[in-house]
């Protein structure tokens, strides 16, 4: 169990969303939160979801498939904000397109006259594979695909699981498996149960004189021998 007093704890989180832009009165319907310690998930998550008291445009229920009944019934982000906060705590916030997701968390604490998250705080998965891969398609299901990640479940998009998804796609891209420490370890049994090298008694007897003068012949042949020079 590692120390928690100096463990590193990163929170992976993804929001789902009755549209595009929470500056044209878009809102979050949905937050799921997966904890990493010392980038292991710790099977600690966070989820809800929201109320965003609008309407659900067709557009978004095709995303993610939470209609505007069973969201009336959820509570509101005025009432479910404090648990958000003191669960992410100021913890280093992981997010695939943080700009999105961050900007929608920022709109609704702004509604309650909260203080938003820092942005510049927060890591950005896309940032990272576009530097790793550059070229290469960043999207979710893409990296998925690259690192073998088990999209089986993803029907449609969800919160928790895309946070669940993202966070294995993280690891991935900073190598906090750890792949290296296997091998070590493979290497270290490959050398504890390999053979003992043979070793050759020394030669205790004298060079016959047939022997002493094959080899003063034989080294007449070398041009320029190390053992000459200087």
């Amino acid at each position: 169990m590692p120390d928690l007093k100096t463990a590193e704890r990163e929170i992976v989180f993804d929001t789902e969303t009755t549209g595009l832009s929470p500056e044209d009165g878009d809102r979050v319907v949905e937050i799921g939160c997966v904890e990493l310690i010392n980038h292991v998930p710790t099977g600690n998550n966070w989820h809800r979801y929201i109320n965003p008291q609008r309407y659900m445009p067709g557009d978004a229920f095709r995303v993610h498939g939470l209609s505007e009944e069973f969201l009336s019934k959820q509570p509101t982000f005025a009432e479910v904000v404090d648990d958000f906060l003191e669960f992410v705590g100021r913890t280093t916030l992981v997010a695939h397109n943080a700009k999105f997701d961050v900007g929608f968390i920022n709109a609704e604490l702004a509604l309650l006259d909260r203080p938003p998250l820092d942005v510049a705080a927060i890591v950005d998965t896309v940032s990272i594979a576009r530097r790793k891969y550059p070229g290469a398609q960043a999207s979710l299901d893409a990296l998925c695909r690259r690192f073998n990640v088990d999209l089986s479940a993803r029907t449609k998009h969800g919160a928790l699981l895309d946070a669940e998804l993202l966070a294995e796609v993280y690891l991935e891209l900073i190598g906090g498996r750890q792949p290296t420490l296997g091998l070590a370890v493979e290497l270290d049994t490959v050398a504890t149960d390999a053979a003992p090298s043979k070793t050759w008694p020394e030669r205790t007897f004298t060079p016959s004189a047939a022997e002493l003068e094959a080899h003063a012949a034989f080294l007449e042949k070398i041009s320029e021998p190390i053992w000459r020079t200087n």
